[in-house]
């Protein structure tokens, strides 16, 4: 009888595995959202707006994440509230985000107040879409944590992918029929959708604590404002934050350059060169899962993320030497940077519970996010500036052009970076014994 009073429903694979699916719907919607909007600019400079009007829109992402800590804060409100009242919070700002970028861009204004309306709302989703995946990622620990944790959070991950792989594959088919307002309606539409899948979620968050007895004593040691000193002071923290930020610039900043690279150096044309780069969302779609099980099951989570940081430095090799220079060569080059960056995400996120209590884990998640969002606010402008600084070529029939070779060597030095900071956290964990080389999987 004690032993059936202590079954949670996290014990039942359906249920968690059921939990998973639906909580990842919001998370799928808001990623498409996010990378249809990658695809608006050719259709909207055709409407009036210039490459700085977009430039901008896409740069009020990060506005309230980094400059008014809502990230940080939101963070810290997961843990205090929970999931489900900042589930369903995160969900309805991201609507409120998207309707406000909706009516921006179907109202007929003139193009500066377009603009503007549309970079106020899209700092709105950020902020929204930002915070659900904080959110998400506890609610994956809450149900897998000792069970499947990596293999889930890979799982999610991929999912999160396919959102960036339909949003970059249909937004401009529908923004050259129907108008860049219709993308930012089926945005709105599905996120509509997530947040009533959210919702759903949440009553099945109820059945889960109300399965797990001990959950009424645990919140009497809530999470504390103090708990913040806690965190930051815990140097395998700092460790995987610094592997993030630098890791991910040397990614996400590359693919907004990865286009134009194409053309320049492997002379593929501008109709295709997006196709190349496009290799990578799905690469993680396949692989993540696939990691994070062995990680699950076997363990070696510093080894893994060592192993993918490796890969980055190679693949960066590869882009930088001016003779590699046929379009294979590049197929194959972001064949593998989808490897490692299917490897490093895979063991990541897995670790931080290892090192964090689950009571601080929103407020830790939401700093890493907020230290990864500085990298990728910074970086993509200094590349900007060096190729136009120092790369700039003799125009070849009235177009621009540039050598890539120093920002790729740039892009090399962040993996090389990343390399010494995955062998000081193996090296800390060996240390301090967080785990990150067992596996998560607990055998009874």
């Amino acid at each position: 009888m004690v032993e059936a009073m202590k079954k949670s429903l996290r014990d039942s694979a359906a249920a968690r595995w059921s939990a998973l699916g639906v909580v990842s719907i919001i998370m799928f919607c808001g990623y498409y959202f996010d990378k249809a909007t990658s695809a608006f600019k050719t259709a909207l400079v055709a409407t009036g707006w210039t490459s700085v009007d977009f430039g901008f829109f896409k740069s009020a992402y990060g506005w309230l994440n980094v400059f008014a800590f809502m990230l940080i804060i939101g963070g810290i409100i997961l843990d205090k509230k929970g999931v489900r009242f900042t589930g369903i919070l995160a969900s309805l700002v991201m609507v409120f985000g998207v309707a406000i970028c909706w009516f921006a861009l179907v109202s007929g204004f003139p193009i500066k107040t377009q603009v503007w309306g549309a970079a106020i709302g899209f700092s709105f989703f950020g902020m929204g879409v930002e915070v659900a995946g904080i959110t998400v990622s506890k609610v994956i620990v809450k149900w897998f944590k000792g069970k499947e944790l990596a293999t889930a959070m890979g799982l999610q991950l991929a999912g999160a992918r396919m959102g960036t792989a339909v949003g970059l594959a249909a937004a401009m088919p529908i923004a050259l029929k129907y108008g860049v307002a219709a993308v930012a309606f089926l945005g709105l539409v599905l996120l509509v959708m997530g947040t009533i899948a959210f919702i759903l979620y949440c009553g099945m968050d109820k059945k889960l604590d109300a399965s797990e007895p001990q959950v009424a004593v645990a919140k009497e040691d809530a999470f504390k404002l103090k708990d913040i000193l806690e965190i930051l002071k815990n140097k395998g923290f700092w460790l995987i934050a610094l592997l993030c930020l630098i890791f991910y610039s040397g990614v996400f900043p590359f693919l907004d350059y990865a286009t134009d690279l194409m053309v320049q150096k492997y002379h593929v044309s501008e109709s295709l060169a997006g196709l190349i780069p496009a290799l990578l969302p799905f690469g993680n779609i396949l692989l993540t899962p696939v990691f994070g099980t062995i990680y699950d099951r076997k363990g070696k989570g510093a080894s893994i993320m060592i192993l993918g940081a490796f890969l980055l430095v190679f693949v960066h090799i590869i882009f930088a030497i001016p003779a590699f220079s046929h379009w294979l060569v590049a197929v194959g080059a972001m064949l593998l940077l989808g490897v490692a960056f299917s490897l490093v995400p895979s063991a990541m996120w897995p670790s931080v519970p290892k090192l964090i209590p689950e009571k601080q884990l929103g407020t830790a998640y939401s700093m890493i996010f907020f230290t990864q969002n500085i990298g990728l606010m910074g970086v993509p402008y200094l590349i900007g500036w060096v190729l136009d600084r120092f790369c700039r070529l003799p125009s070849v029939g009235g177009k621009v052009a540039y050598n890539y070779t120093l920002p790729m060597i740039i892009f090399l030095c962040f993996g090389v970076i990343a390399v010494y900071v995955a062998f000081l956290l193996k090296a800390d964990d060996r240390k301090k014994g967080y785990g990150l080389e067992m596996p998560n999987i607990k055998r009874s």
